[in-house]
């Protein structure tokens, strides 16, 4: 029998997370990411990973990677010089966005710096009508002149964005095909390849995106390629995508803009198979690595998904404040409130954390590699939640001393506290970021946050679930086994998956079953035909959709299609599930108004099984402890010494009461007073309140 031997490797901006399964077996690493050649720290914590399972890279079957390096170049500025082509007249599309501010009443008001400064956009004659009827002749004499100057000006990736190209992309082709002719170095994303929808700012700003990361991004790629090749390895690779599916890597070199939110996709997957074995239909995933922290909405066992993504938010928790990216997305806040998160005084001696992060290099203050202001991992350090001894399995030991001095220097003495009470100050206030980003995306998607049961992974995550959710009003939180690197357990779990949208308008009285019929058959196909290469061969299942609103409304709902042709007796049916949806947002349709389709949206992917439901544990022996620590409380302002378990110690059935800290080599989990604990039947950390 040939074993499936499989890696999955989560890069985030302070840890890179390894995870090796085989069968049954499963094997975790977790080391600091290089951010300067981040395959370095891949391929190393590979190396380690296949000693401890006695195999070597030839021995890998499949190998499932995620990364923020997208994201982090976006944010960072660290893209390629990109020019960007519009239509004549459209030079300020990137400006003018869509005349709305994410602030009404801030006269100071920042909006986020686009990637590609107005001295880098041209324009060329051409137009295209909203059906895609030419009314203006593309220049090509225009576009060979402007090819003189790209060079000129140095520019390494083009963003190519005309007027309704949605719907005729002929334009945006035969520009690339004569810019390649005159430099065939220039990295070329056309919008209607990448996001073929309406809006022209939000299909702009895609394209910009993509352009910018690509050359990054699949240079990354090719040495990783290139890397395990040296290595041996056969296997398959594949990307995770920010809708929680898997790509070739080929696709993943064509689309970079995919991968934007990759790694906490692998999160959400996580902790939704975690709701599954739990049966909690109503659970917020809480994600806390290094740099962030993500929350995510999961409802019937499946994440919330959306079509819009905003990088580098000006404002924390307003929408419109980041750079629009439409793409296929897990839906989730995420806050700079990080393991690594920078902690000081502002202006007004109020502790501030992030969003700024210290990173793998130098890292918190602790980590002894040259930082010298106190992260969140400091904080925990001196309130005795972490063992210095012991963090990261060991393989990384923290200075205690260096945390206090950070602590007391940056944070205590500017407010007159001792260096505990000011430890506690740092970790009050990350875990308010982590509850107001909480209750924010509860009430933006209308649900009720205290009805959820909190998954709390990531290394830094179980460590501050326990007053995260007293603050929310949570009563039950899990810790799942392998807590500390859930987003690369997670890839493991995600289907082989490609989702593909195109704008084509349509209103419901004036329904052409033929043209609709032709569009997503031709979508299909492309997603099957990206799909195949990773599939396998293993078989692959549609989901069409259709995305419907009233005539004239800003917004459309998600409607699912049939999957087969549609015929013109469909036209009931599709009102009545698009009222249906309506009536369910909010809470009554409007009667016999019209309907129009706007996009259509076909998605191809393997089968993603879904966990079975545990029983429960039978009962366990009382845990004994394996020591003790002293772990400071803020809010009586006591020290007092808590039980510490190792988690591999205590069996399922095992219960245990608050204050207590769990201990094991990925992270750490502290269980507070107000909760007490159980193992179940998986093998999680199960809290429930007390007074519950």
């Amino acid at each position: 029998m040939v074993s499936d031997l499989r890696i999955a490797v989560d890069i985030g901006g302070t840890f890179t997370d390894v995870v090796l399964e085989e069968g049954s077996r499963r094997i975790t690493r977790k080391l600091l990411t290089t951010p300067q050649r981040p395959e370095e720290a891949v391929l190393e914590g590979m190396r380690l990973i296949l000693r401890d399972a006695g195999k070597g890279f030839a021995d890998v079957t499949v190998f499932v990677h995620g990364t923020t390096l997208a994201t982090n170049a976006v944010i960072e500025r660290r893209g390629a010089r990109t020019a960007l082509i519009a239509t004549e007249g459209f030079r300020d599309v990137l400006d003018i966005a869509n005349e709305s501010r994410y602030d009404q009443y801030d006269l100071s008001i920042e909006k986020p710096k686009p990637l590609v400064p107005r001295a880098l956009r041209f324009t060329i004659p051409e137009r295209m009508d909203v059906h895609g009827k030419v009314r203006l002749a593309l220049d090509e004499g225009a576009v060979q002149a402007l090819a003189g100057r790209l060079k000129a000006d140095g520019i390494e990736s083009v963003a190519v964005s005309f007027m309704h190209s949605y719907v005729n992309p002929t334009h945006e082709r035969r520009v690339r095909e004569i810019l390649k002719a005159e430099l065939p170095d220039l990295w070329v994303t056309l919008s209607s390849e990448v996001c073929p929808e309406v809006r022209e700012y939000e299909r702009t700003s895609t394209a910009v995106a993509n352009a910018y990361v690509q050359p990054l991004m699949d240079s990354y790629l090719a040495r990783m390629q290139a890397a395990l090749a040296v290595e041996k390895f056969g296997g398959t690779i594949y990307l995770v995508t920010s809708g929680g599916g898997l790509t070739a890597i080929e696709t993943a070199r064509r689309f970079p803009v995919r991968l934007v939110e990759s790694g906490p996709a692998g999160g959400a997957i996580f902790a939704a198979g975690v709701a599954a074995r739990a049966g909690e239909k109503r659970a917020l995933s809480y994600d806390m690595g290094g740099t962030t922290a993500k929350i995510c909405l999961i409802d019937d066992y499946q994440p919330h998904t959306a079509r819009l993504f905003e990088v580098d938010r000006a404002a924390r928790f307003l929408k419109g404040s980041g750079l629009p990216v439409r793409i296929p997305v897990i839906e989730m806040v995420e806050i700079g409130a990080g393991g690594g998160s920078i902690a000081r005084l502002d202006a007004l001696k109020r502790v501030t954390v992030g969003p700024e992060s210290a990173g793998a290099e130098p890292g918190p203050a602790c980590y002894g590699r040259g930082g010298r202001h106190p992260a969140v991992t400091d904080a925990n350090v001196v309130l005795g939640t972490i063992d210095p001894a012991h963090f990261a399995g060991g393989s990384i030991a923290l200075d205690i001393d260096a945390a206090r001095g950070a602590i007391e220097r940056d944070v205590a003495e500017g407010i007159g506290l001792s260096t505990e009470m000011g430890a506690y100050a740092v970790y009050e206030m990350v875990s308010e970021n982590m509850a107001s980003a909480a209750r924010v995306h509860a009430v933006e998607r209308g649900s009720v946050v205290n009805q959820y049961t909190l998954i709390a992974f990531g290394g830094g995550a179980p460590l501050h679930a326990a007053r995260v959710a007293e603050k929310i009003g949570v009563q039950r939180v899990i810790v799942p086994p392998n807590a500390g690197v859930g987003s690369a357990v997670g890839f493991l779990a995600a289907p082989v998956s490609f989702e593909l949208v195109r704008s084509r308008y349509m209103r419901l009285d004036a329904f052409d079953a033929a043209a609709a019929s032709q569009l997503l058959d031709e979508m299909s196909r492309e997603a099957t035909a990206l799909v195949a290469p990773g599939a396998r061969g293993l078989p692959t299942f549609e989901r069409r959709v259709a995305f419907m609103r009233y005539v004239g409304q800003g917004h459309e709902i998600m409607v699912t299609l049939p999957q087969r042709p549609l015929t013109a007796g469909d036209t009931d049916a599709l009102r009545e599930a698009y009222e249906r949806d309506y009536g369910v947002l909010f809470e009554r349709h409007i009667p016999n108004a019209a309907i129009e389709i706007l996009s259509w949206s076909v998605q191809v992917s393997t089968e993603a099984k879904q966990p079975e439901m545990q029983g429960k544990a039978g009962s366990a022996p009382a845990p004994q402890p394996v020591g003790r620590r002293p772990v400071f409380d803020g809010r009586s302002g006591k020290t007092a010494d808590v039980p510490v378990y190792r988690r591999e110690k205590l069996p399922p059935g095992s219960v245990f009461a608050g204050p207590a800290i769990v201990a094991e080599d990925e992270t750490s989990t502290y269980i507070s007073a107000s909760f007490a604990a159980h193992i179940d039947a998986s093998g999680c950390i199960v809290m429930d309140r007390k007074d519950a």
